[in-house]
């Protein structure tokens, strides 16, 4: 999730684990610990231009690597607190911080290598956006409550009501895959493979995702709390192969190899865009949970099969589709 998000998470964890005279340095090194993992961000190179991507959650958020990660954070900051706490209450606090880095992110849809190196598997479990205001406010009062009034179980309150709402995000989950096995069902579809995943900042509208005959279909779904499921049907897109789609590449070159890459890395959901041959696409991410328009892609250099392919980010947040995108989350009748 966002860095806030992760901060809040570990400053919460630290201050649950602490002495009421330790609230509010707890508070402080649980912060730093929580956004240690995402110092991931950091692996770039700029020969590779996937390295970024391909390591991002990768083994800084594994729970293997949690002891390792609390150990480094308590190493930067004994220098700091050296006075006021011990090592190990400092490092205790450095493991309560870090150690749900790895699980926050995984309860969204990017991604992460969550049993690393026993798998290396992104673990995804999409009950969550990667910014959910509702989520990191019910963190924020707690945090900020327990930090000024010296009280851990506000902390540990705080906590428990962030974890209903994420069985809240997994029960509105259930019931948008609900709706989408209907609705390929209702088209005579099967379904090969189906994502459903949050819009971003809300539990409420939902993308969906399903493969069928070499074709993704993307939908959008509402859910809301007291009123029926919504569908908003939205585009198709034939599934990338690369026997069909491209002319034979060496299969050691360097473009072929980032087009596994990146194919690995969206989860097989990969797509080349209609008007741009050369563009490969994440078909899971969109500015519009209707559309097949990329949130990013790689571009792909043919004729130069030794280069790495360019990573492209399409970003979209211009009036016209932030009204289209609100008009989804109020379940709203589309004008055609």
């Amino acid at each position: 999730m966002d860095l806030l998000t992760q901060g809040l998470l570990g400053a919460g964890l630290a201050q649950a684990g602490a002495r009421q005279h330790e609230t509010r340095i707890a508070t402080g090194v649980g912060f730093f610990a929580g956004l240690l993992a995402d110092a991931d961000i950091l692996i770039q190179s700029s020969n590779d231009p996937l390295l970024t991507v391909e390591f991002h959650r990768h083994f800084t958020h594994s729970l293997f690597f949690v002891p390792l990660g609390a150990l480094i954070a308590a190493a930067i900051l004994w220098l700091f607190v050296r006075r006021r706490l011990s090592f190990s209450r400092l490092y205790l606090f450095c493991f309560l911080g870090y150690c749900l880095s790895g699980v926050l992110d995984a309860l969204t849809s990017y991604g992460t290598h969550l049993f690393w190196p026993v798998s290396e598997g992104r673990v995804a479990l999409n009950i969550i956006s990667v910014i959910d205001p509702i989520f990191t406010l019910i963190l924020l009062i707690a945090v900020i409550y327990a930090y000024k009034q010296h009280k851990t179980i506000v902390a540990r309150m705080g906590l428990t009501i962030a974890g209903i709402y994420l069985v809240f995000g997994w029960m509105q989950l259930q019931r948008a895959e609900a709706v989408a096995t209907t609705l390929a069902a209702s088209r005579g579809h099967t379904i090969e493979q189906l994502i459903v995943k949050p819009t971003l900042g809300n539990l409420v509208l939902w993308r969906s995702i399903y493969e069928t005959d070499g074709k993704f279909y993307v939908d959008a779904i509402r859910v809301g709390l007291f009123s029926e499921a919504r569908v908003y049907a939205g585009d198709s897109i034939t599934k990338f192969v690369p026997t069909l789609h491209l002319d034979p590449l060496p299969e050691n070159s360097v473009l072929a190899k980032d087009i596994a890459r990146f194919t690995v890395f969206s989860d097989g959901f990969v797509a080349i865009q209609p008007d741009q041959p050369n563009l490969l696409v994440d078909v899971r991410y969109s500015n519009l949970p209707t559309t097949v328009s990329p949130l990013w892609g790689i571009e792909m250099d043919m004729q130069n099969p030794g280069q790495h392919a360019h990573y492209r980010l399409f970003r979209d947040a211009s009036k016209e589709t932030r009204q289209k995108f609100l008009t989804y989350l109020m379940g709203e009748p589309i004008e055609h």
